[in-house]
């Protein structure tokens, strides 16, 4: 790979702890910008956290602070501020979480530092948002996937909600603070502002479940999670384990030729609507796969064309030839670094891999020499396109072809149109986008058809502009030499091998123009033995490991297709990248991000916990490390849940006082490690008779951190989403945004393209035509 020191090196100050935060900053650091962390004296609490090390780094500690290095500086004390004002004189970002009381006493209210520093990029990410005095509170992936409505989404229709394994919310909400401090470098580049950043994680999870919110809006009925028993995918037992089955309406026949059954082949069941009435036909697709291994399940349905996947445990991803071969898992002699590799494969962008740095009071506070000193201008030869003036989007000037289909590569688009980009969805007008034809169940089909524009594509794909372009023919061919030429990205998720039979590869189009930034969001990767494989993200949920650790260790629990969780995860890294490199001005490039490996990536620390212990992490249900009680409870009503999670000695002691637990077990620590399952029967003794409100009212009331778990209609009611613009609901509901721009409110985007809808437009005019005409189209605000 080349080499990681971007051109331009950037000083990131981060005043962050835990996992959001020190996520952000990890991914400056692996993409060569030099990361100063403050810690207390006692040092970020996520170095002591489970599953230490052989040298006591904890694992989780050392993925997210690799490469950085670490000096000690408490915002509290009197002296670590004057240490963290003195870094900020020469800093181009500011990363922090603290809590608004906190930062406002301490001097280091986001906008007031931005204020008097206008160069200066400073992004915070709390539990609820900076406005929001919530935020004193802590708060964690459980509280936030709670509150958000997607842990409603995750688990059985019967039992309990899950978060996801890890911490998914925090870990996303990371990547949501890298995309927003890319988007602020743009618009420093441009015009030498910065601004402020604000990310709150709970509005991550809400925006990660933004289908539920457009089912609700469409049939007016809130979604409930599914599991992987029952709907149209499943996951089934295989003869060693389990395997998902997954297929599209017209791929009926492919799964019929891999069953074998003659079962399957009664007429009737030729119709989708048919086979959801009546799912008896089930029977045999179980009885078929628990004779078979997993593997040879999967072989045989991926050379069908059906995106199957098996489950994964951890102990598999660590044999995993893909993997391997991509260089993703590395045999590290040094427990102070990763085991995960690079997250990013590029011809131009290097990504490090380093050692985490180790706590050292007389460690000097000072920047390395080889950081540049930052100016907030923009460097000779590297702006964006265009001045800017006031109203512009801070990507204003940015051209992107977007050739994303379904999920994944159109979220990209659509993050980047919302924030200014001029953004052109190509399609074939044979095979257009499939979620043209994707809609809620119990709605109506699309109007139109698959021309159409459904109300899943509706929110992936509003504020483009739509092309439909054959491009088997010459003038296809012709047609996208023009729009090439002129582009500054494109974004693609085809299946290997797809980009060079229609000749949209990278070295194809560098030919093109030599300035190209490209995307590529693959399921596993550009290369490696299992590069050419299906997938969904429900396919992914089970490669990558989430589903073996999410839930209880009897039954793997996946995101679903009603969540596609690994897909809105890539999608936020992937438009981070592109913002990053367009900020830096790294082009051309070609960005090679494999979904498999952005979804396992966040396992890393259970990834490290068995290569360096030899045992195999298993799942937990709702249950983790440096947390307890740290689980959701039912509460009076049906399927009505309350969550909470204790961080100390002191808020157990405060839920211990309300739920009727008395000395002398409320005041022994290692009694509330030792017996998980008797607390947890006490708290829910005590919420069951109660109304979800009321528990959360008195849990909050007593200092002890909860959070209520939400369906979408609750959601879609709650004034913090409502103001926060997590979801649009101006005359037809869509996908809102998962952060707040200080200066820049982006307009409600215009409606998403029928097929072809500005073929006519796009073959008269050019790039700063299409953007006048994007900006013409908008609704009123």
């Amino acid at each position: 790979m080349p080499s990681p020191t971007p051109p331009s090196t950037l000083r990131i100050l981060e005043v962050a702890t835990g996992v959001a935060g020190p996520t952000c900053g990890r991914l400056f650091a692996a993409l060569g910008h030099e990361v100063i962390k403050c810690e207390p004296a006692g040092g970020d609490p996520l170095r002591a956290q489970q599953p230490l090390g052989p040298t006591a780094a904890a694992h989780g500690f050392v993925v997210l602070n690799a490469d950085k290095h670490s000096v000690v500086a408490d915002a509290r004390a009197e002296d670590g501020r004057a240490t963290i004002e003195g870094l900020l004189e020469g800093a181009d970002v500011l990363i922090t979480d603290l809590p608004p009381s906190t930062a406002r006493a301490c001097g280091l209210d986001p906008a007031v530092i931005a204020q008097c520093r206008p160069g200066l990029v400073v992004v915070s990410v709390t539990g609820y948002g900076f406005d929001d005095g919530r935020s004193d509170r802590d708060c964690d992936s459980l509280l936030a996937e709670a509150y958000g409505g997607m842990a409603n989404m995750i688990g059985d229709p019967d039992g309990r909600p899950f978060t996801l394994a890890g911490e998914q919310a925090a870990t996303a909400a990371g990547f949501v603070a890298f995309f927003g401090a890319g988007v602020a470098l743009c618009r420093r580049q441009r015009d030498g502002l910065g601004g402020v950043v604000d990310v709150a994680i709970c509005d991550v999870a809400a925006y990660m479940d933004w289908k539920s919110d457009i089912s609700y809006g469409v049939t007016g009925r809130a979604p409930r999670r599914k599991g992987g028993r029952s709907g149209r995918w499943r996951i089934v037992r295989a003869a060693d384990g389990w395997v998902g089955v997954i297929y599209q309406p017209g791929q009926w026949d492919a799964l019929v030729k891999l069953i074998g059954d003659p079962r399957l082949s009664d007429d009737t069941l030729a119709d989708e609507k048919t086979r959801s009435a009546d799912d008896g036909w089930w029977a045999a697709v179980t009885e078929w796969a628990a004779a078979r291994p997993r593997a040879q399940i999967y072989e045989e349905a991926q050379a069908l064309g059906l995106a199957f996947g098996l489950e994964v445990g951890v102990e598999d991803l660590a044999r995993s030839p893909q993997l391997a071969s991509r260089g993703f898992l590395r045999d590290t002699p040094d427990p102070e670094t990763p085991v995960t590799g690079a997250l990013l494969r590029s011809d131009a962008i290097g990504w490090r891999s380093g050692r985490a740095p180790r706590l050292d009071p007389g460690a000097v506070p000072r920047w390395p020499a080889s950081a540049r000193a930052p100016n907030g201008a923009a460097s000779p030869g590297r702006r964006l396109r265009g001045k800017g003036t006031a109203g512009d989007g801070p990507l204003s000037g940015v051209r992107v072809l977007d050739f994303g289909t379904n999920t994944a590569g159109p979220g990209v688009g659509r993050l980047l149109a919302d924030y200014g980009a001029t953004v052109v969805k190509v399609e074939s007008p044979d095979q257009p986008d499939i979620f043209r034809q994707s809609v809620p169940d119990g709605a109506p089909p699309s109007p139109g058809g698959s021309a159409g524009s459904s109300p899943m594509f509706e929110s992936n794909n509003a504020g483009k502009l739509g092309v439909a372009l054959d491009l088997k023919s010459e003038a296809g061919q012709e047609s996208l030499s023009r729009l090439v030429a002129g582009a500054d990205v494109i974004v693609e998720n085809f299946r290997v091998g797809v980009t060079e039979r229609l000749r949209i590869d990278y070295e194809r189009l560098r030919r093109i123009n030599p300035r190209l930034l490209y995307l590529s969001l693959s399921s596993q990767g550009q290369d490696g033995p299992e590069a050419r494989r299906r997938s969904y993200g429900s396919t992914l949920d089970l490669l990558s490991g989430l589903a073996s650790l999410t839930g209880e260790p009897d039954f793997p629990v996946w995101s679903s297709g009603d969540v596609n969780y690994p897909d809105q995860l890539v999608s936020l890294l992937g438009a981070g990248l592109v913002v990053s490199c367009m900020a830096q001005g790294l082009r051309p490039a070609h960005l090679d991000l494999a979904q498999l490996e952005v979804a396992s990536w966040t396992l890393s620390d259970r990834l490290a916990e068995y290569r360096w212990s030899g045992r195999a992490p298993q799942a937990t249900g709702n249950r983790r490390p440096g947390r307890t009680p740290h689980d959701v409870y039912r509460c009076h009503g049906e399927d009505q849940w309350v969550a909470l999670s204790c961080w100390n000695g002191e808020q157990r002691a405060a839920l211990a006082a309300l739920v009727g637990i008395a000395a002398p077990e409320a005041s022994d620590e290692r009694w509330w490690w030792e017996h998980p399952d008797a607390i947890d029967a006490r708290i829910g003794a005590w919420t069951a008779g109660q109304a979800k409100d009321t528990c959360v009212a008195e849990l909050a009331g007593a200092g002890v951190p909860a959070a209520p778990v939400q369906s979408a209609a609750e959601r879609a009611r709650d004034p913090h989403f409502l103001r926060r613009r997590v979801f649009l609901g101006e005359g037809r509901r869509l996908k809102g945004y998962p952060l707040r721009f200080e200066g820049y409110e982006p307009p409600s985007p215009p409606p998403a393209p029928v097929l072809g809808a500005h073929d006519r437009l796009i073959a008269a005019g050019d790039w700063e035509d299409w953007a006048t005409f994007v900006e013409q189209r908008r609704p009123p605000t």
